[in-house]
């Protein structure tokens, strides 16, 4: 995550946000209110495709998502995702910061959004 050094900082700083690590998967997930919204991982040499490079996983919505990956060769469909509605973006890709912190925000509002109104107000009082 070298090229990105502000992005675990970045989806930290969100209200609510808990970071941890799914052994079984070897991902590293960013959740607010239980769901996950950030998730990096890098596929191992059985994943041939991905070269063992470093993802970031984003949900985003799908006709975005497609116009994302239409216009950038680093974003491609969600690796084990659903890929209609997740990204992939390599970690070491051209991907402007200002188009990743964007995609960051969004993936944790569409998430945000679809919690309780009671558990967004818990969250929302909590930040404060």
């Amino acid at each position: 995550m070298a090229k990105y050094e502000w992005l675990d900082e970045y989806l930290l700083s969100k209200p609510g946000c808990i970071k941890d690590y799914k052994a079984e998967w070897e991902w590293f997930r960013y959740l607010v209110g239980g769901k996950m919204f950030a998730a990096t991982c890098q596929p191992g040499p059985q994943y041939k495709a991905y070269d063992c490079r470093e993802l970031l996983q984003l949900k985003c919505e799908p006709l975005l998502a497609e116009a994302l990956r239409n216009e950038y060769a680093d974003i491609i469909p969600g690796f084990y995702m659903d890929k209609q509605n997740w990204n992939s973006i390599y970690l070491d890709g051209e991907v402007p910061d200002d188009v990743l912190r964007n995609l960051c925000d969004r993936s944790y509002e569409l998430v945000f959004s679809k919690l309780t109104k009671k558990v967004r107000g818990e969250i929302l009082e909590r930040s404060r």
